[in-house]
Parts: C-alpha cells; sequence; structure tokens
C-alpha cells in the first residue's frame, strides 16, 4: 500500500476522500489549517496534522516519507466567497507550488492537483444553454477573476513539473461538487447546500420566501461527492497527462435546482430575485467526452436522488442544532 498524504483533508471533499482511502487499506496524513475541532470529518485510523500549507517549511512536514499527494488545500467558497475574497483566493498558489517543491525533493512519485471550472474561457460560458466546456476552452486564458487564475497557473506548474522533473503530475478541473458532510451555511456555502438550508429555515419558521441570487436562470452541472471521488482516485491512477474534466453533464437552472428541493421537502416557496448578488457566469456544463473516451466512466449519481441525500443531511444538521440551542435556552433560564 502507498502512503498517501491528503491535503485539505479537513474540507468537504478531501474529507471524503480520505475516509475511501483509509477503507481501501492505505496509510493516510490528513492535513489542514483549520483546528481539528473544525473539520468535517477526522478519522482515527489517519494521521492528523494541522498546517499551514502556504508556508514551505510545512509542506515539507506534509509529505515527508510518504509516497503520493492529493492537493486539495485551497482558499475558497461558493460565488458569494470567491466574488469577494480574490485576494485570499491568489494567495492559495502559495499552497500548490510550496507543495510541488516538496513533492519533488521528498521524492514523492505521485502528485494529483483539485483545480475547477472555474479555468475555464469567461467568454465561453455567456449562454444559459452552455453546450459543455471542452478542456482546450480554457484558452486562450479568460479564467474566473481570483480564484479562477490562481487554479489556472497552478495547472500550468504541475505541468512543468511533469515535464522538468519527471513528477508525475494528475489534474482534474471540478465542477460544483455537493453532498453530505459539507458547508451549508457561514457564506462559503455552494448553491445546492445553500438551497437546502434556505427551505429548511423557511419550512422551519413559517417562512414562505427564498431569496435567489440573479435571475435564477443561470446554468450550471452538480456532481455528488461519491461519484467525484471515484473520478478523483480513477484519474489519479489512470495515464491522463493533461487537465481533465470532472463533472456531472445534467445541468440544471438555479430555478430547477429550487425546484427540486422544494419537491424533496414538500414545501413551496415565493421567490424573490436579487439581481445585483454575486452570481457568476450565465452558464457552465461539463463536457464529458474526454473521461468517458480514457476510462469509459463519468458521473452516473442523478442530480434528484443525490439532493435528497444531502437534504437529509442538512436538515438533520440544523435540526440537532435547534434542539441545542433550545435546551441550552431553556438551562439558562
Amino acid at each position: 500500500m502507498k502512503k498517501i498524504a491528503v491535503c485539505g483533508a479537513g474540507g468537504f471533499i478531501a474529507g471524503h476522500l480520505v475516509k475511501e482511502l483509509l477503507k481501501k487499506g492505505h496509510p493516510v496524513r490528513a492535513v489542514d489549517i483549520k483546528p481539528l475541532n473544525e473539520w468535517y470529518q477526522v478519522f482515527d485510523g489517519a494521521e492528523s496534522l494541522v498546517l499551514d500549507l502556504r508556508i514551505r517549511e510545512n509542506c515539507y512536514q506534509a509529505v515527508n516519507r510518504y509516497n503520493q499527494v492529493f492537493n486539495l488545500a485551497a482558499d475558497m467558497g461558493g460565488m458569494g466567497f470567491i466574488e469577494n475574497n480574490k485576494a485570499a483566493c491568489m494567495i492559495s498558489v502559495l499552497i500548490n507550488t510550496h507543495l510541488l517543491l516538496a513533492s519533488h525533493d521528498c521524492g514523492i512519485d505521485r502528485y494529483f492537483y483539485a483545480s475547477s471550472a472555474c479555468v475555464y474561457n469567461g467568454e465561453k460560458q455567456n449562454d444559459p444553454d452552455n453546450p459543455g466546456l471542452k478542456e482546450y476552452e480554457a484558452y486562450p486564458a479568460l479564467a474566473e477573476d481570483g480564484y479562477g487564475w490562481e487554479k489556472l497557473f497552478s495547472e500550468r506548474m504541475c505541468r512543468h513539473f511533469s515535464e522538468d522533473f519527471g513528477l508525475v503530475t494528475r489534474v482534474a478541473r471540478f465542477h460544483n461538487v455537493y453532498g453530505p458532510f459539507g458547508t451549508y451555511d457561514g457564506g462559503r456555502e455552494k448553491a445546492p447546500a445553500a438551497m437546502c438550508r434556505k427551505v429548511i429555515e423557511a419550512s422551519i419558521t413559517g417562512n414562505n420566501e427564498i431569496t435567489i441570487w440573479g435571475d435564477g436562470h443561470q446554468t450550471r452541472s452538480f456532481m455528488y461527492i461519491d461519484d467525484c471521488i471515484k473520478g478523483i482516485i480513477d484519474i489519479m491512477y489512470s495515464n491522463i497527462e493533461e487537465p481533465i474534466n470532472l463533472g456531472s453533464s445534467e445541468m440544471v437552472s438555479i430555478n430547477q435546482l429550487v425546484d427540486i428541493v422544494e419537491d424533496i421537502a414538500g414545501y413551496k416557496l415565493e421567490r424573490k430575485y436579487d439581481p445585483d448578488a454575486p452570481k457568476g457566469v450565465r452558464g457552465r456544463n461539463s463536457d464529458n467526452t474526454l473521461i468517458k473516451q480514457y476510462l469509459d466512466w463519468e458521473p452516473s449519481i442523478p442530480l434528484r436522488k443525490g439532493m435528497k441525500k444531502t437534504y437529509d443531511w442538512i436538515k438533520e444538521q440544523m435540526l440537532h442544532q435547534l434542539k441545542s440551542k433550545k435546551e441550552t435556552s431553556r438551562f439558562n433560564k
């Protein structure tokens, strides 16, 4: 079994990845900047380290005496976060740069980098009926300001470390991943979790309104976490040398996403639209021609099925928090 370092392990996707790698029998070192009590998932079977990977020396500590690295560490969130924190997103370039240097110096034999669909040229995403973004359409470059440019630059770093030093690197461009054990409030949440939270809050409070950013006609595709984890592992151990899409091709509008959540909840809401809120590109979808060609596979879990699992988990968390608040309030009286 390879000894594997997972960076960003306190986060949503990497936490699920640690779980899967442990299940496969790999020794895992899990690394994140957050205190352990803020990690979404912590596993007794993993060596868990709290390190700021923007600092070069910490990257050496993270990968030393290990064989492989999955880098999913970044300062990021949903559109509301990345549009208002461009500098913070750009600083994540230090994480990938220092991890690549440490991986080269410490003899890492395989390196995975989690990129994003935000690298794609914005002019290719002005139509809600987006036919799907093909990998070559990241150039000529016009990435999402801040976060997208950092991801695109880091992709090139991986490429050149591979070409110049022989480090085997694999890059996947994630398209909107969702599921349990992720952020659903606080400003960093993405659309699927945000919609679940808003509908659950409305059903609890009896409010019949929901605020939607933009006009609701903007489109995206959303990939369930189980599909994402399988894709990460398959790409890591493939012969795919170029960056490749990892996302669902089941595109929906934000209005349709709300329809799905309302149907799951059995609760209809009056929609209010905020045209001034962060809303990102007009239309984005994943073209999966290449991943089907290489791996004869693409994400398969339907959006409604994944959203039901996500909704149920978020509702359980919110009801537990509400119960705890009520008990605390009674205790303090």
